[in-house]
């Protein structure tokens, strides 16, 4: 989408929730620190194309920090967090955020990746997650987040925190994680960055 489409697309939205040109400019920079950061590189996961359900919620647990709220350098070099971005987002900012990527097609990360290991990957996936995780991990409409195409940093960090009990998760998936080993995890990994 151009630029000016999304801002023709910003004000009419504002328009239908009676939002003012002030809470418009504010989406607007809003969305802006959203695309400095959401890349899809590094530690900083690809938002593009992720459901409007599972978006928002993401962004809920953040703000009542309720993930774990990392460090993480924005586009000019400061360490901000998602909590901190998040902190002051009303419910409506977060359903229009989400709305807004829900609409965006997802592009994957292009990253080198090994092919043994994510042909390995690729047995562990269908023997668990695909139950949840279907196409590879790359249906947004699982409603269970994009893993196919993230980034390898953004990847291992998301298991390391769940392995952790950092993050909540689905019952049945503490016991697929805990199952595995930290050979099983990189071969994930490398399965889910394969994924283009």
């Amino acid at each position: 989408m151009s630029k000016r489409n999304t801002c023709v697309t910003l004000i009419l939205t504002a328009a239908w929730l009676g939002l003012s040109g002030a809470a418009v400019a504010d989406i607007e920079g809003v969305l802006k620190a959203c695309d400095d950061c959401h890349s899809g590189e590094g530690d900083v996961p690809a938002i593009a194309g992720l459901s409007e359900f599972y978006h928002s919620d993401q962004l809920y647990f953040y703000r009542d920090e309720e993930r774990p709220c990392i460090d993480t350098p924005d586009a000019s070099g400061e360490t901000t967090t998602m909590c901190a971005a998040t902190a002051d987002l009303g419910d409506d900012q977060i359903d229009e955020i989400a709305a807004h990527y829900a609409a965006m097609p997802f592009v994957a990360a292009k990253q080198d990746f090994d092919a043994t290991l994510a042909a390995a990957g690729n047995q562990i996936h269908d023997r668990g997650c695909v139950m949840c995780h279907t196409d590879g991990g790359g249906n947004a409409g699982d409603d269970a987040g994009i893993l196919a195409g993230q980034s390898m940093g953004y990847l291992k960090l998301t298991f390391d925190q769940y392995r952790a009990g950092e993050r909540e998760q689905p019952g049945p998936m503490k016991g697929l994680l805990d199952a595995l080993s930290d050979d099983d995890v990189k071969a994930l990994v490398h399965y889910y960055a394969s994924q283009q």
